[in-house]
């Protein structure tokens, strides 16, 4: 299987992950499921990388995956020019032990 379903459609899963991605963009980490957080690592990493091409068809590829023009800007003139001369490894996974309503294994994911 090359990608998680967390028991989702497909047009939820493709929603859920646009908004995580906007928020994790916006505010540098956030604090998610395990499972949604090593899915996040890699689509972060792709649209990462397509920001350092910095060109317009890769500003309207990830415009077209984030749901506002402001993070878009973000991620192309602040955190991408950050990672220029990284080729991976952009984010970072700490566990922070079991949710409280539901003890799901929580995890925060950050920009290194």
């Amino acid at each position: 299987m090359a990608y998680r379903k967390l028991g989702r459609n497909s047009g939820n899963r493709k929603a859920l992950f646009r908004s995580i991605l906007t928020s994790f963009f916006k505010y540098g980490r956030i604090e998610t499921t395990i499972t949604k957080a090593k899915e996040v690592a890699s689509k972060s990493a792709h649209l990462i990388t397509l920001a350092k091409q910095n060109d317009l068809h890769a500003r309207r590829q990830v415009l077209a995956i984030l749901n506002d023009k402001d993070v878009t800007k973000k991620l192309f003139e602040e955190i991408a020019p950050k990672y220029e001369g990284r080729q991976g490894g952009f984010t970072r996974i700490y566990r922070v032990g079991p949710r409280r309503g539901d003890a799901a294994e929580m995890a925060i994911i950050e920009l290194i």
